[in-house]
Protein backbone atom coordinates (compact mmCIF):
# COMPACT_ATOMS: atom_id res chain seq x y z
CA UNK A 1 0.00 0.00 0.00
CA UNK A 2 1.32 3.50 -0.74
CA UNK A 3 2.68 5.50 2.20
CA UNK A 4 0.05 7.59 4.06
CA UNK A 5 1.38 10.86 2.60
CA UNK A 6 0.21 9.70 -0.83
CA UNK A 7 -3.41 10.32 0.12
CA UNK A 8 -2.53 13.77 1.46
CA UNK A 9 -0.73 14.70 -1.77
CA UNK A 10 -3.61 13.31 -3.83
CA UNK A 11 -6.13 15.39 -1.86
CA UNK A 12 -3.92 18.50 -2.12
CA UNK A 13 -3.73 18.17 -5.91
CA UNK A 14 -7.49 17.63 -6.14
CA UNK A 15 -8.02 20.66 -3.92
CA UNK A 16 -5.96 22.84 -6.27
CA UNK A 17 -7.76 21.65 -9.39
CA UNK A 18 -11.08 22.26 -7.68
CA UNK A 19 -9.93 25.72 -6.65
CA UNK A 20 -9.47 26.31 -10.37
CA UNK A 21 -12.90 24.82 -11.04
CA UNK A 22 -14.39 27.14 -8.43
CA UNK A 23 -12.81 30.19 -10.00
CA UNK A 24 -14.10 28.96 -13.35
CA UNK A 25 -17.62 28.41 -11.97
CA UNK A 26 -18.17 32.13 -11.89
CA UNK A 27 -15.73 32.99 -14.70
CA UNK A 28 -17.41 30.89 -17.41
CA UNK A 29 -20.98 32.07 -16.90
CA UNK A 30 -20.17 35.65 -15.91
CA UNK A 31 -17.81 36.14 -18.84
CA UNK A 32 -20.42 34.73 -21.23
CA UNK A 33 -23.01 37.14 -19.80
CA UNK A 34 -20.64 40.04 -20.59
CA UNK A 35 -20.51 38.91 -24.21
CA UNK A 36 -24.24 38.25 -24.70
CA UNK A 37 -27.54 38.55 -22.80
CA UNK A 38 -29.13 35.68 -24.74
CA UNK A 39 -29.81 32.94 -22.11
CA UNK A 40 -29.47 30.18 -24.70
CA UNK A 41 -26.04 31.41 -25.85
CA UNK A 42 -24.93 31.77 -22.23
CA UNK A 43 -26.06 28.18 -21.61
CA UNK A 44 -23.91 26.95 -24.52
CA UNK A 45 -20.72 27.59 -22.55
CA UNK A 46 -21.56 25.18 -19.70
CA UNK A 47 -23.01 22.82 -22.32
CA UNK A 48 -19.54 22.70 -23.91
CA UNK A 49 -18.17 21.83 -20.46
CA UNK A 50 -20.68 19.03 -19.82
CA UNK A 51 -21.34 17.59 -23.28
CA UNK A 52 -18.05 15.62 -23.26
CA UNK A 53 -19.47 13.46 -20.47
CA UNK A 54 -22.06 12.15 -22.93
CA UNK A 55 -19.47 11.58 -25.68
CA UNK A 56 -16.25 10.50 -23.95
CA UNK A 57 -17.34 8.87 -20.69
CA UNK A 58 -17.30 5.29 -22.04
CA UNK A 59 -13.95 5.54 -23.90
CA UNK A 60 -12.47 7.21 -20.80
CA UNK A 61 -13.37 4.14 -18.76
CA UNK A 62 -11.53 1.74 -21.04
CA UNK A 63 -8.47 4.00 -21.19
CA UNK A 64 -8.48 4.42 -17.40
CA UNK A 65 -8.36 0.64 -16.92
CA UNK A 66 -5.59 0.27 -19.53
CA UNK A 67 -3.21 2.99 -18.37
CA UNK A 68 -1.47 4.28 -15.28
CA UNK A 69 -4.12 6.46 -13.66
CA UNK A 70 -1.56 8.88 -12.23
CA UNK A 71 -0.13 9.61 -15.69
CA UNK A 72 -3.61 10.11 -17.11
CA UNK A 73 -4.35 12.70 -14.41
CA UNK A 74 -1.10 14.50 -15.22
CA UNK A 75 -1.87 14.68 -18.94
CA UNK A 76 -5.39 16.02 -18.43
CA UNK A 77 -4.30 18.69 -15.94
CA UNK A 78 -1.69 19.90 -18.44
CA UNK A 79 -4.35 20.09 -21.18
CA UNK A 80 -6.63 22.17 -18.96
CA UNK A 81 -3.76 24.50 -18.08
CA UNK A 82 -3.11 25.22 -21.77
CA UNK A 83 -6.82 25.71 -22.54
CA UNK A 84 -7.22 28.33 -19.82
CA UNK A 85 -4.09 30.16 -20.96
CA UNK A 86 -5.48 30.31 -24.51
CA UNK A 87 -8.84 31.66 -23.28
CA UNK A 88 -7.06 34.33 -21.22
CA UNK A 89 -5.12 35.52 -24.25
CA UNK A 90 -8.26 35.67 -26.42
CA UNK A 91 -10.16 37.71 -23.84
CA UNK A 92 -7.21 40.04 -23.33
CA UNK A 93 -7.12 40.72 -27.07
CA UNK A 94 -10.86 41.55 -27.06
CA UNK A 95 -10.66 44.21 -24.33
CA UNK A 96 -12.36 46.61 -23.84
CA UNK A 97 -15.62 44.71 -24.41
CA UNK A 98 -18.61 46.50 -26.00
CA UNK A 99 -21.98 46.27 -24.26
CA UNK A 100 -23.48 42.79 -24.51
CA UNK A 101 -26.38 42.58 -27.00
CA UNK A 102 -29.71 40.86 -26.31
CA UNK A 103 -29.06 38.55 -29.28
CA UNK A 104 -25.74 37.51 -30.76
CA UNK A 105 -22.41 38.38 -29.13
CA UNK A 106 -20.44 41.60 -28.80
CA UNK A 107 -17.11 39.85 -29.49
CA UNK A 108 -17.62 36.74 -31.66
CA UNK A 109 -13.96 35.66 -31.65
CA UNK A 110 -13.70 35.92 -27.87
CA UNK A 111 -16.95 33.97 -27.47
CA UNK A 112 -15.68 31.28 -29.86
CA UNK A 113 -12.42 31.03 -27.90
CA UNK A 114 -14.41 30.74 -24.67
CA UNK A 115 -16.48 27.91 -26.17
CA UNK A 116 -13.43 26.06 -27.49
CA UNK A 117 -11.59 26.35 -24.17
CA UNK A 118 -14.67 25.09 -22.34
CA UNK A 119 -14.86 22.09 -24.67
CA UNK A 120 -11.18 21.17 -24.13
CA UNK A 121 -11.53 21.59 -20.37
CA UNK A 122 -14.68 19.45 -20.42
CA UNK A 123 -13.02 16.61 -22.34
CA UNK A 124 -9.99 16.65 -20.03
CA UNK A 125 -12.27 16.65 -16.98
CA UNK A 126 -13.98 13.44 -18.13
CA UNK A 127 -10.68 11.54 -18.25
CA UNK A 128 -9.17 13.21 -15.18
CA UNK A 129 -12.16 12.73 -12.88
CA UNK A 130 -12.66 9.11 -13.89
CA UNK A 131 -8.99 8.34 -13.29
CA UNK A 132 -9.02 10.13 -9.92
CA UNK A 133 -12.13 8.39 -8.63
CA UNK A 134 -10.77 4.97 -9.60
CA UNK A 135 -7.36 5.76 -8.10
CA UNK A 136 -8.67 6.63 -4.61
CA UNK A 137 -9.46 3.01 -3.55
CA UNK A 138 -5.76 2.23 -4.13
CA UNK A 139 -4.82 4.77 -1.45
CA UNK A 140 -7.02 3.70 1.51
CA UNK A 141 -8.50 0.48 2.98
CA UNK A 142 -12.07 -0.17 1.78
CA UNK A 143 -13.51 0.22 5.28
CA UNK A 144 -12.27 3.85 5.24
CA UNK A 145 -13.74 4.84 1.88
CA UNK A 146 -16.55 6.97 3.35
CA UNK A 147 -14.08 8.88 5.50
CA UNK A 148 -11.55 9.28 2.67
CA UNK A 149 -14.21 10.41 0.21
CA UNK A 150 -15.64 12.84 2.76
CA UNK A 151 -12.21 14.33 3.41
CA UNK A 152 -11.49 14.57 -0.32
CA UNK A 153 -14.85 16.19 -1.15
CA UNK A 154 -14.57 18.66 1.72
CA UNK A 155 -11.18 19.87 0.48
CA UNK A 156 -12.42 19.91 -3.11
CA UNK A 157 -15.56 21.82 -2.20
CA UNK A 158 -13.60 24.33 -0.13
CA UNK A 159 -11.75 25.22 -3.32
CA UNK A 160 -14.62 24.66 -5.73
CA UNK A 161 -17.33 26.69 -4.04
CA UNK A 162 -16.05 28.34 -0.85
CA UNK A 163 -12.79 29.99 -1.93
CA UNK A 164 -12.94 29.73 -5.73
CA UNK A 165 -16.12 31.68 -6.61
CA UNK A 166 -15.38 34.74 -4.41
CA UNK A 167 -11.80 34.72 -5.67
CA UNK A 168 -13.09 34.42 -9.24
CA UNK A 169 -15.43 37.37 -8.68
CA UNK A 170 -12.56 39.43 -7.27
CA UNK A 171 -10.32 38.58 -10.23
CA UNK A 172 -13.07 39.42 -12.74
CA UNK A 173 -13.41 42.80 -11.07
CA UNK A 174 -9.68 43.43 -11.49
CA UNK A 175 -9.35 42.20 -15.09
CA UNK A 176 -11.49 39.77 -17.08
CA UNK A 177 -8.63 37.43 -18.15
CA UNK A 178 -7.23 37.06 -14.61
CA UNK A 179 -9.46 34.15 -13.44
CA UNK A 180 -8.39 32.16 -16.49
CA UNK A 181 -4.72 32.83 -15.73
CA UNK A 182 -5.30 31.75 -12.11
CA UNK A 183 -6.84 28.51 -13.34
CA UNK A 184 -3.82 27.76 -15.49
CA UNK A 185 -1.56 28.26 -12.46
CA UNK A 186 -3.73 25.99 -10.27
CA UNK A 187 -3.73 23.12 -12.78
CA UNK A 188 -0.01 23.42 -13.41
CA UNK A 189 0.78 23.26 -9.69
CA UNK A 190 -1.56 20.30 -9.20
CA UNK A 191 0.20 18.44 -11.99
CA UNK A 192 3.55 18.95 -10.25
CA UNK A 193 2.12 17.51 -7.00
CA UNK A 194 0.69 14.42 -8.72
CA UNK A 195 3.97 13.92 -10.57
CA UNK A 196 5.65 13.42 -7.20
CA UNK A 197 3.36 10.56 -6.15
CA UNK A 198 5.23 7.27 -5.79
CA UNK A 199 3.68 3.93 -6.63
CA UNK A 200 2.03 2.07 -9.50
CA UNK A 201 -1.59 2.88 -10.29
CA UNK A 202 -2.35 0.57 -13.19
CA UNK A 203 -5.06 -2.05 -12.53
CA UNK A 204 -3.98 -5.69 -12.44
CA UNK A 205 -6.06 -7.46 -15.06
CA UNK A 206 -5.96 -10.23 -17.68
CA UNK A 207 -4.40 -9.80 -21.09
CA UNK A 208 -5.99 -6.77 -22.81
CA UNK A 209 -8.65 -7.52 -25.40
CA UNK A 210 -10.27 -5.40 -28.07
CA UNK A 211 -11.58 -1.98 -27.11
CA UNK A 212 -15.15 -3.08 -27.85
CA UNK A 213 -14.87 -6.27 -25.76
CA UNK A 214 -13.50 -4.40 -22.75
CA UNK A 215 -16.18 -1.74 -23.05
CA UNK A 216 -18.89 -4.41 -23.26
CA UNK A 217 -17.56 -6.05 -20.10
CA UNK A 218 -17.95 -2.82 -18.12
CA UNK A 219 -21.44 -2.18 -19.50
CA UNK A 220 -22.49 -5.75 -18.68
CA UNK A 221 -21.41 -5.32 -15.04
CA UNK A 222 -23.48 -2.14 -14.68
CA UNK A 223 -26.44 -3.68 -16.50
CA UNK A 224 -26.34 -6.66 -14.15
CA UNK A 225 -26.53 -4.55 -10.96
CA UNK A 226 -29.99 -3.20 -10.10
CA UNK A 227 -28.52 -1.05 -7.34
CA UNK A 228 -25.84 0.63 -9.46
CA UNK A 229 -28.31 1.28 -12.29
CA UNK A 230 -30.80 2.85 -9.89
CA UNK A 231 -28.16 5.10 -8.31
CA UNK A 232 -26.87 6.16 -11.75
CA UNK A 233 -30.32 7.06 -13.09
CA UNK A 234 -31.35 8.93 -9.95
CA UNK A 235 -28.08 10.88 -9.90
CA UNK A 236 -28.47 11.68 -13.61
CA UNK A 237 -31.99 13.05 -13.16
CA UNK A 238 -30.88 15.06 -10.14
CA UNK A 239 -28.00 16.51 -12.16
CA UNK A 240 -30.37 17.40 -15.00
CA UNK A 241 -32.53 19.44 -12.64
CA UNK A 242 -29.51 20.92 -10.87
CA UNK A 243 -28.12 22.19 -14.17
CA UNK A 244 -31.50 23.69 -15.07
CA UNK A 245 -31.27 25.69 -11.87
CA UNK A 246 -27.58 26.55 -11.97
CA UNK A 247 -27.62 28.41 -15.29
CA UNK A 248 -30.90 30.15 -14.38
CA UNK A 249 -29.31 31.27 -11.11
CA UNK A 250 -26.83 33.56 -12.88
CA UNK A 251 -29.49 35.70 -14.60
CA UNK A 252 -31.88 35.43 -11.61
CA UNK A 253 -29.19 36.85 -9.31
CA UNK A 254 -28.27 39.60 -11.77
CA UNK A 255 -31.71 40.74 -12.91
CA UNK A 256 -34.28 39.72 -10.28
CA UNK A 257 -32.17 40.28 -7.18
CA UNK A 258 -29.88 42.98 -8.61
CA UNK A 259 -26.71 41.51 -7.11
CA UNK A 260 -23.09 41.85 -8.17
CA UNK A 261 -20.62 39.16 -9.16
CA UNK A 262 -19.14 39.39 -5.64
CA UNK A 263 -22.52 38.70 -4.03
CA UNK A 264 -23.09 35.81 -6.41
CA UNK A 265 -19.73 34.33 -5.47
CA UNK A 266 -20.57 34.63 -1.76
CA UNK A 267 -23.91 32.88 -2.31
CA UNK A 268 -22.05 30.01 -3.96
CA UNK A 269 -19.62 30.06 -1.04
CA UNK A 270 -22.53 29.57 1.37
CA UNK A 271 -23.50 26.51 -0.62
CA UNK A 272 -19.93 25.30 -0.24
CA UNK A 273 -20.13 25.59 3.55
CA UNK A 274 -23.16 23.33 3.45
CA UNK A 275 -21.41 20.90 1.10
CA UNK A 276 -18.23 20.79 3.20
CA UNK A 277 -20.33 20.09 6.27
CA UNK A 278 -22.13 17.34 4.39
CA UNK A 279 -18.84 15.82 3.26
CA UNK A 280 -17.50 15.76 6.82
CA UNK A 281 -20.77 14.51 8.34
CA UNK A 282 -21.63 12.00 5.64
CA UNK A 283 -19.90 9.02 7.25
CA UNK A 284 -21.64 9.69 10.57
CA UNK A 285 -25.05 10.26 8.98
CA UNK A 286 -24.77 6.94 7.12
CA UNK A 287 -23.87 5.16 10.36
CA UNK A 288 -26.83 6.78 12.13
CA UNK A 289 -29.56 6.38 9.51
CA UNK A 290 -28.14 3.58 7.38
CA UNK A 291 -27.38 3.97 3.66
CA UNK A 292 -30.96 3.40 2.48
CA UNK A 293 -32.65 5.98 4.71
CA UNK A 294 -29.79 8.45 4.15
CA UNK A 295 -30.25 8.27 0.38
CA UNK A 296 -34.03 8.64 0.66
CA UNK A 297 -33.90 11.67 2.95
CA UNK A 298 -31.24 13.53 0.97
CA UNK A 299 -33.07 12.90 -2.31
CA UNK A 300 -36.25 14.38 -0.80
CA UNK A 301 -34.52 17.71 -0.10
CA UNK A 302 -34.48 18.62 -3.81
CA UNK A 303 -38.13 19.55 -4.56
CA UNK A 304 -38.54 22.21 -1.84
CA UNK A 305 -35.00 23.52 -2.43
CA UNK A 306 -35.60 24.18 -6.14
CA UNK A 307 -38.86 25.94 -5.33
CA UNK A 308 -37.18 28.11 -2.71
CA UNK A 309 -34.49 29.15 -5.19
CA UNK A 310 -37.26 30.98 -7.06
CA UNK A 311 -39.01 32.33 -3.95
CA UNK A 312 -36.04 33.42 -1.82
CA UNK A 313 -36.39 37.21 -1.48
CA UNK A 314 -32.73 38.12 -1.05
CA UNK A 315 -29.12 36.94 -0.89
CA UNK A 316 -29.21 35.66 2.71
CA UNK A 317 -32.23 33.41 2.22
CA UNK A 318 -30.91 32.19 -1.13
CA UNK A 319 -27.55 31.39 0.47
CA UNK A 320 -29.26 29.40 3.24
CA UNK A 321 -31.29 27.33 0.76
CA UNK A 322 -28.18 26.60 -1.30
CA UNK A 323 -26.27 25.54 1.84
CA UNK A 324 -28.95 22.99 2.79
CA UNK A 325 -29.20 21.80 -0.81
CA UNK A 326 -25.45 21.21 -1.10
CA UNK A 327 -25.31 19.52 2.31
CA UNK A 328 -27.88 16.98 1.13
CA UNK A 329 -26.08 16.48 -2.20
CA UNK A 330 -22.76 15.62 -0.57
CA UNK A 331 -24.29 13.26 1.96
CA UNK A 332 -25.97 11.52 -0.99
CA UNK A 333 -22.55 11.23 -2.66
CA UNK A 334 -21.16 9.58 0.46
CA UNK A 335 -23.60 6.72 -0.08
CA UNK A 336 -23.50 6.45 -3.85
CA UNK A 337 -19.75 6.76 -4.49
CA UNK A 338 -18.59 4.49 -1.66
CA UNK A 339 -21.20 1.90 -2.69
CA UNK A 340 -19.85 1.59 -6.21
CA UNK A 341 -16.20 1.79 -5.15
CA UNK A 342 -16.83 -1.27 -2.97
CA UNK A 343 -18.95 -3.21 -5.43
CA UNK A 344 -16.81 -2.89 -8.56
CA UNK A 345 -13.57 -4.92 -8.94
CA UNK A 346 -10.46 -2.77 -9.48
CA UNK A 347 -9.82 -4.20 -12.95
CA UNK A 348 -13.32 -3.04 -14.01
CA UNK A 349 -13.55 0.12 -11.94
CA UNK A 350 -12.68 2.58 -14.70
CA UNK A 351 -15.11 1.10 -17.23
CA UNK A 352 -18.05 0.60 -14.88
CA UNK A 353 -17.44 3.97 -13.25
CA UNK A 354 -17.46 5.67 -16.65
CA UNK A 355 -20.67 3.91 -17.71
CA UNK A 356 -22.24 4.95 -14.41
CA UNK A 357 -21.15 8.55 -14.89
CA UNK A 358 -22.40 8.56 -18.46
CA UNK A 359 -25.88 8.12 -17.00
CA UNK A 360 -25.19 10.34 -14.00
CA UNK A 361 -23.45 13.21 -15.81
CA UNK A 362 -24.60 12.77 -19.39
CA UNK A 363 -27.91 14.46 -18.60
CA UNK A 364 -26.23 17.71 -17.56
CA UNK A 365 -26.08 19.26 -21.06
CA UNK A 366 -29.78 18.52 -21.52
CA UNK A 367 -30.55 20.34 -18.27
CA UNK A 368 -28.54 23.36 -19.38
CA UNK A 369 -30.26 23.52 -22.77
CA UNK A 370 -33.70 23.07 -21.20
CA UNK A 371 -32.98 25.96 -18.85
CA UNK A 372 -32.06 28.33 -21.68
CA UNK A 373 -35.00 27.19 -23.81
CA UNK A 374 -37.50 27.60 -20.97
CA UNK A 375 -36.40 31.17 -20.34
CA UNK A 376 -36.39 32.01 -24.04
CA UNK A 377 -39.87 30.51 -24.64
CA UNK A 378 -41.50 32.08 -21.60
CA UNK A 379 -39.85 35.52 -21.84
CA UNK A 380 -42.62 37.49 -23.54
CA UNK A 381 -45.69 35.46 -22.65
CA UNK A 382 -44.52 35.97 -19.04
CA UNK A 383 -42.77 38.98 -17.48
CA UNK A 384 -38.98 38.69 -17.77
CA UNK A 385 -38.50 38.27 -14.02
CA UNK A 386 -40.96 35.40 -13.82
CA UNK A 387 -39.54 33.77 -16.95
CA UNK A 388 -36.11 33.64 -15.29
CA UNK A 389 -37.57 31.49 -12.47
CA UNK A 390 -39.29 28.92 -14.70
CA UNK A 391 -36.28 26.54 -14.69
CA UNK A 392 -36.47 26.41 -10.87
CA UNK A 393 -40.19 25.64 -10.96
CA UNK A 394 -39.74 22.94 -13.63
CA UNK A 395 -36.87 21.40 -11.66
CA UNK A 396 -38.98 21.32 -8.50
CA UNK A 397 -41.84 19.51 -10.24
CA UNK A 398 -39.49 17.10 -11.96
CA UNK A 399 -37.67 16.22 -8.76
CA UNK A 400 -41.01 15.47 -7.05
CA UNK A 401 -41.56 12.78 -9.68
CA UNK A 402 -38.01 11.45 -9.14
CA UNK A 403 -38.50 11.18 -5.36
CA UNK A 404 -41.82 9.34 -5.78
CA UNK A 405 -40.25 6.94 -8.28
CA UNK A 406 -36.98 6.31 -6.45
CA UNK A 407 -38.02 6.19 -2.79
CA UNK A 408 -39.11 2.56 -2.68
CA UNK A 409 -36.31 1.03 -4.79
CA UNK A 410 -33.67 2.93 -2.80
CA UNK A 411 -34.98 1.52 0.45
CA UNK A 412 -35.16 -2.01 -0.93
CA UNK A 413 -31.82 -2.15 -2.76
CA UNK A 414 -29.63 -0.18 -0.35
CA UNK A 415 -31.26 -1.93 2.60
CA UNK A 416 -29.60 -5.18 1.57
CA UNK A 417 -26.15 -6.08 2.83
CA UNK A 418 -23.66 -4.16 0.70
CA UNK A 419 -21.36 -6.48 -1.20
CA UNK A 420 -17.63 -6.26 -0.66
CA UNK A 421 -14.76 -7.60 -2.73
Amino acid sequence: MPVPSALTRFIAASGLTNLGDGIATIAWAWTASLLTRDPLLIALVPVALRLPWAVFALPAGVITDRTDRRRLILTMDAARMLAFLAAALALWAALPLPDAPETGTSAPLAFAALMLAALVVGVAEVFRDNAAQTMLPSLVPHERLEAANGRLWSVELAGNALIGPPLGALLIGLALPLPFIANAAAYGTAALIVAGLAGRYRAERPQPRSFRAELAEGLAFLRGSDLLRMLAVLTGLWNLFFMMGSIALVLHVQENLGLSSTAYGLILAAGAVGGITGGLMGEHVVRWLGPARTAQVTLAVSPPAFLLFALAPGPWSLALVLAVFDWAGFVWNTVSVATRQRMIPDALLGRVNSAYRLLAWGMMPLGLLLSGLLVRLTDGPLPRGLALTTPFLAASLGSVAVVLWGWGPLGRLLGRKRPRR
